[in-house]
């Protein structure tokens, strides 16, 4: 595979993590550099491991896993969108109270549901009979530096429409999930 060719797929799979990092910076209402390292590394890490892990799993499994990974994405999203949402509308939910997303099983469930596409893509390229080392290298980076970019943008916006951007970060999960279940036909 080309280098043109890798670096599209890696922005292609970025684009879930760059969209999720919007609402969920959006929803923090101080970002800490701890918190743009975790959300950006974990993100990156996991978009590297996942076409690692489909890779090794390679044309045997491929078809099992296609058959569910879909709805794992939008059951996390979902879960994680309605957790902000809920949060946002209680009582004090403006407060620092509310979960962290950059922290704990919101942070894995997020790095998870953010790279399933990526799993998907290892498998893609294991049947092709490519090799995976350097395109999961490119894929982990691309995904860190567009989390980083979502982080900013997403510090900005929430700024801008204030205890709104809990909402607005939990609708962008949801979103996405349904986004993920309408690509694969549900």
């Amino acid at each position: 595979m080309d280098l043109f060719t890798t670096i599209s797929i890696a922005f292609a799979l970025a684009m879930d993590a760059f969209a999720v990092s919007i609402g969920v910076s959006a929803t923090l209402p101080r970002i800490t550099k701890r918190q743009y390292f975790r959300l950006s590394f974990h993100f990156g890490l996991f978009q590297a491991l996942f076409p690692l892990i489909g890779w090794l799993l390679g044309s045997t499994l491929s078809s099992h896993v296609e058959k569910v990974s879909h709805w794992i994405a939008f059951g996390l999203l979902l879960f994680i969108g309605l957790k902000m949402i809920r949060d946002t509308l209680r009582p004090g939910g403006d407060e620092i109270t509310a979960i962290d997303p950059t922290r704990g099983m919101s942070l894995m469930f997020l790095s998870v549901a953010t790279s399933i596409d990526a799993l998907a893509a290892g498998l893609s390229l294991a049947m092709l009979g490519s090799e995976i080392v350097f395109p999961a290298v490119v894929i982990g980076i691309v995904a860190c530096g567009m989390t980083l970019i979502g982080m900013f943008a997403g510090k900005w916006l929430g700024k801008c429409i204030g205890r709104g951007a809990g909402l607005f970060g939990g609708f962008v999960l949801i979103g996405l999930g349904i986004k993920v279940l309408i690509e694969h036909g549900l």
